[in-house]
């Protein structure tokens, strides 16, 4: 059945991309955008021939259409209800939702065929971003729906997209409750760790799932190190240090809110004043100046994105050299390094070379233990392969 959604038309010939899946429409591509076609609407995109390729959900910039279906399909309740169900079937299938485990990631944008949408969960809490006017205006749809998919258990549905839509858009988005919101528990458990989730004030959407499998691989190299978490927000690489009976963790953070978050959560865990963890509200780079040579054999560097446009690619690089240069020059004999970049803009060769480089100038040698990724539930769509974002190295420092 034909839908009634206005028409955007492409150029002659620019539909080869979307023929191959790929989810996205740049502004160069499009023939002709009709004056009515509002930011945000479902629009129905058409070769110049007048052949149907895709329906998406419009936006005024350099994507101009994100795709939600590359059929003539009707987007309602219905489609957003079949979309989030195989969502929550892979979720299943990886077992992230058991007694240990209520954190995980719902919805990764195209990687689960709903670009522009993110949607983590936090034990019967789903935090929702949406990252296109299209997904904001649906946001009301995509909450009810969250709540009747079975065995979820979503009962309260928060909205977060304050600083995730574009700016031009004039949305004035607001970050609140769209559903529930009464007697919240902002504490989820993550392969039986707990933490609190500050999806009200946090970045992100209060935690950083994406590190998950990250964090529990860092626990097996952690027995009787000393370890240093940079970049500790919410301390979840320390918390899983210290399960791993690390010696000493020493967690660092320029923002004193993130360090008093790390506080937190190493007291929920191991209670108060744990004896093998100190906290640092300092600048990363100052804190590697000052600090002893060999203090310290397991490093975890997980700096924010040093480029969030390929603008700034060339300031990132350089950024990530000398972050890891100086970690592993004062590294001990024997350390194992966790070295990361969330850059979607930064390619995993261009981070190697990064890092390469990094431990070419301080002459040490060095090996590749691991190459880390995201995880499942965070799925890179294979036909559109911009969805990998997290670089991860592992490496032994002689």
């Amino acid at each position: 059945m034909s839908t009634s959604y206005q028409t955007v038309t492409l150029k002659r010939g620019k539909q080869e991309s979307l023929e191959r899946f790929h989810p996205w429409v740049f502004s160069g591509a499009l023939a002709n955008v009709p004056a009515s076609v509002e930011e945000g609407d479902v629009v129905k995109v058409v070769t110049a021939e007048g052949r149907v390729v895709g329906v998406g959900h419009y936006q005024i910039g350099s994507i101009a259409v994100r795709i939600l279906d590359f059929a003539d399909t009707e987007i309602d309740a219905a489609f957003f209800r079949s979309r989030l169900t195989r969502a929550y079937a892979l979720r299943q299938t990886l077992g992230l939702r058991r007694p240990d485990n209520d954190t995980f990631r719902l919805v990764h944008g195209e990687g689960d065929f709903l670009p522009g949408l993110v949607i983590d969960i936090y034990g019967d809490t789903a935090v929702m971003q949406a990252h296109s006017p299209g997904m904001h205006f649906a946001r009301d749809i995509i909450a009810r729906e969250l709540t009747e998919i079975d065995g979820l258990g979503v009962k309260n549905v928060f909205y977060k997209s304050e600083t995730t839509l574009p700016y031009k858009a004039d949305l004035d988005p607001v970050d609140d409750y769209i559903i529930g919101g009464a007697n919240v528990s902002c504490v989820s458990t993550e392969n039986s760790l707990r933490f609190n989730i500050d999806w009200l004030r946090g970045q992100k959407t209060g935690f950083f799932v994406d590190q998950r499998d990250n964090r529990a691989l860092l626990q097996k190299y952690a027995r009787g190190r000393r370890v240093l978490n940079m970049f500790c927000y919410t301390g979840g690489f320390s918390v899983y240090a210290l399960r791993g009976d690390a010696e000493l963790v020493h967690s660092v953070d320029s923002s004193a809110k993130a360090i008093s978050l790390t506080d937190a959560n190493v007291e929920l865990n191991f209670g108060k004043d744990c004896p093998r963890h100190k906290s640092f509200a300092e600048d990363a780079f100052k804190f590697l100046d000052r600090m002893d040579d060999g203090a310290y054999d397991l490093i975890v560097l997980d700096p924010p994105a040093f480029a969030k446009h390929r603008s700034a690619i060339r300031n990132a690089l350089r950024g990530y050299q000398r972050l890891n240069a100086a970690a592993i020059q004062k590294a001990a004999p024997g350390t194992v390094l966790f070295t990361f970049s969330c850059s979607q803009a930064v390619s995993r060769e261009q981070f190697r070379l990064a890092v390469f480089s990094a431990a070419a100038q301080t002459g040490r040698r060095v090996r590749i233990l691991h190459q880390l990724t995201q995880p499942a539930d965070h799925p890179v769509n294979i036909y559109h392969p911009e969805g990998e974002y997290l670089k991860g190295l592992v490496l032994y420092i002689e």
